[in-house]
């Protein structure tokens, strides 16, 4: 109502000023006549103020009307968007539970299979020594003329010393004498192939091979030292060696996976974080799951 008063004054007033107007030009001696006639045309200007009021207050509601119906119907729209980013967000959380179940699935399955292929290699090993034997017993006199040969004649294979060979590989290695320690920790591999110093010395010839820039063989490497000794020591630092290898050699992908699994399978070791801290360098993010 106020607002319907608020159109209606000015026209009311704009009337009144017009038969003010009108009043002042009119005679002072008008007849009986022109008052009556006056006062006529001043009612019909007040009915055609009335109407047009009349009209102005039917449209305003109208538009007001409309006015309220556009916001009923946008806050219907603001509900149903809302509503809709809430389903797709859902959506995309259930899937990507989904995504991360069958990833840790992958990866068990990626783990198997890396201790299945140490086991075929152990059993391989195995065989070879086997077959060793049953050719030792099948030519009897070469095993004797190899056993009555004296350790210290020329040609005799003589196996080296376990620890004392890997120190000093270790020592060569240091010093940077890197042929002299690759021979080393070979012979470490050669004659001790199911040690525990093996498999650290298959990650240092990794390491020969990257200091080198050598980084396709250090790769070679360090994927021995995965899949012929996965409970390594040493294999941790195996597997992010590989990943940067892999970054160095241009494969960034690959590189990145690598750090990735490595996250996964040892998630508390210092390994790890260095791995987190590359992928971080690289603008990735990763979180063990």
């Amino acid at each position: 109502m106020h607002k319907t008063h608020s159109h209606r004054n000015p026209l009311f007033a704009a009337a009144l000023f017009a038969i003010v107007l009108f009043t002042l030009s009119t005679p002072a001696r008008a007849s009986k006549d022109q008052m009556v006639e006056l006062q006529t045309q001043v009612q019909q200007l007040l009915d055609m103020v009335q109407r047009l009021q009349s009209t102005m207050d039917s449209r305003f509601a109208v538009l007001q009307h409309l006015a309220e119906q556009t916001a009923d119907n946008a806050n219907q729209m603001s509900a149903t968007v809302t509503a809709l980013q809430q389903k797709i967000a859902a959506q995309n959380d259930a899937a990507s539970g989904k995504l991360d179940t069958a990833s840790g699935q992958v990866q068990a399955l990626n783990d198997s299979v890396d201790e299945l292929k140490s086991r075929i290699a152990k059993l391989d090993k195995s065989i070879q020594d086997m077959q060793a034997v049953l050719q030792n017993i099948q030519n009897p006199s070469a095993a004797q003329a190899g056993t009555a040969a004296s350790p210290d004649a020329p040609g005799a294979p003589q196996t080296p010393p376990l620890k004392e060979t890997f120190q000093s590989g270790m020592s060569d290695y240091n010093a940077a004498k890197y042929e002299v320690a690759s021979g080393e920790f070979q012979d470490v591999i050669h004659y001790y192939p199911m040690d525990e110093l093996a498999g650290a010395s298959q990650f240092y010839l990794g390491e020969i091979a990257y200091r080198q820039k050598d980084y396709a063989d250090a790769v070679k490497a360090y994927n021995a030292v995965l899949e012929g000794f996965p409970g390594n020591a040493k294999a941790p630092a195996a597997q992010l060696r590989k990943g940067l290898a892999l970054l160095q050699l241009g494969k960034k992908d690959a590189g990145i996976t690598e750090l990735k699994l490595l996250i996964k399978r040892h998630p508390q070791t210092p390994e790890a974080a260095q791995a987190k801290s590359k992928l971080n360098a690289l603008g990735l993010h990763s979180t063990a799951h």
